[in-house]
């Protein structure tokens, strides 16, 4: 058997259990078709100008089995005003879907059950051209039609391995908390490649940045490691919110499928959470000190919270750099409670710091730091080491806790909500204390402790 078999081998196997089969599609089928009924129905009822169109994979043919996701899209005229669209789309949302609920995006829409599928029932407007939305959604039946004239069933089916082998390693959905690979960049990157194969050989020697534009069309510049111009909008960059993280995990795991093809590569696992026992015990041979902050989330959607939390922990790992108890790693937690996590090298430093002044012979500025620490008790010095002027001061903060304690922190640069909340409560945990996470986070504690690519 060639290597080129073994990865179809490999394929097959996949396809076996990712491709809908014919009574799968047909419910699909069934299901949409009475949604968008009843959907035109709702419209007529309410007396209003707009049409119906079916978005996403589900429209595109290109969903994994068992997938139970159907998008539905009102399309309202441009000049309704922002208001009356929201209103208007919830009205029919709920007439829709009686038992669904409200959720937010860039505007509110309508997401609930209708014949075992989930739904999500999204008002947007009938703009001309993808390039002149007034709303983010309002671009996504343009990809929806894009790809009706380019993908055919072939390329479909590599679509969905494609999906399956990024969910398997991690790195599929574009939301703020991934930072993936939406299903829209995954069916671009198979018609730019024309096969999940040829896409996985190309990216094991990816050296970002890596660009496309299907068009030829791109009108900006980006500086993102994939930039793919959306060839419906060449103002876009479709890969935007793939971190270079992930982009780096794909190049490491089509590395890996292209040394020993596996399906495994094609399911996600989940590692078995720590107890708290575990994480002291991680922490004891690892000999380090970790630090959380721990707060209630805030009331706001994921794809605000995360990127919060990033910045968050980001500017508190900096801080903690600039006074000296050198971060190894941070990490970020949420669920009822969110955690900021650092792991430090160093417990505590020592009462004194150095602070150095200019050069001597910068005459103006060395002059200003010597007549300021000249006849001050509380420093040692001014001295010269080598050509500048140094004095040793009482260091502010002698451990981690105190300053992560103090009114200090918030003087980091915080996410503005996550700020806003740890300045109503939170709590400092250090050392062997962080292990009462695991009872909340146990699963995210034992990736922390046990890294993979």
């Amino acid at each position: 058997m060639t290597e080129r078999d073994e990865y179809e081998r490999v394929f097959d196997g996949v396809r076996d259990w990712v491709e809908p089969d014919a009574d799968e599609q047909a419910r699909l089928t069934e299901a949409a078709r009475a949604l968008l009924d009843r959907t035109q129905d709702a419209i007529d009822d309410l007396a209003v100008e707009a049409d119906t169109v079916l978005v996403g994979s589900t429209a595109r043919g290109t969903w994994i089995s068992g997938d139970r996701d159907i998008d539905v899209f009102v399309r309202f005229p441009t000049d309704l005003p922002r208001e009356k669209l929201e209103r208007l789309g919830l009205q029919i949302g709920s007439q829709v879907l009686p038992d669904g609920h409200e959720e937010y995006a860039e505007h509110p829409y309508t997401k609930g059950e209708f014949d075992g599928f989930s739904v999500d029932l999204v008002p947007c407007y009938d703009v001309p051209t993808a390039s002149d939305i007034k709303s983010a959604v309002d671009r996504t039946p343009f990809h929806t039609a894009y790809l009706d004239d380019h993908l055919t069933p072939e390329l479909a089916g590599d679509v969905r391995l494609a999906k399956q082998f990024l969910k398997g390693i991690g790195v599929y959905g574009s939301d703020l908390r991934t930072e993936g690979f939406s299903g829209y960049l995954t069916e671009l990157l198979i018609l730019e490649y024309g096969s999940l194969l040829a896409l996985l050989e190309a990216a094991a020697d990816w050296k970002p940045p890596v660009k496309f534009d299907p068009e030829s069309h791109g009108q900006r510049s980006f500086t993102d490691a994939l930039v793919v111009i959306d060839p419906t909008d060449p103002l876009r960059n479709v890969a935007a919110a793939v971190s270079p993280d992930n982009v780096a995990r794909l190049q490491h795991y089509a590395r890996v499928f292209l040394e020993e093809p596996t399906e495994a590569l094609f399911i996600a696992t989940t590692p078995d959470p720590l107890t708290e026992d575990q994480v002291r015990m991680a922490i004891e041979r690892r000999e380090t000190v970790p630090v959380a902050i721990c707060f209630e989330t805030p009331d706001i959607v994921d794809d605000q919270l995360y990127p919060q939390l990033r910045k968050s922990v980001d500017g508190m790992a900096s801080e903690l750099n600039r006074r000296g108890f050198d971060v190894l790693r941070t990490a970020t937690f949420a669920a009822d409670t969110s955690v900021l996590f650092a792991e430090l090298d160093i417990a505590t430093r020592p009462a004194v710091e150095r602070h150095e002044g200019p050069p001597v012979h910068v005459k103006t500025h060395a002059a200003g730091f010597f007549e300021k620490y000249a006849d001050n008790p509380a420093v040692f010095g001014p001295f010269i080491d080598g050509d500048r002027y140094v004095v040793e001061r009482d260091r502010e903060f002698t451990t981690a806790s105190e300053f992560l304690e103090s009114d200090a922190l918030f003087d980091v640069a915080l996410g503005a909500t996550v700020q806003r909340q740890i300045e109503q409560a939170y709590e400092v945990l250090v050392g062997g204390d962080v292990a009462v996470l695991a009872t909340d986070f146990g699963e995210a504690l034992a990736r922390y402790f046990s890294p993979r690519p």
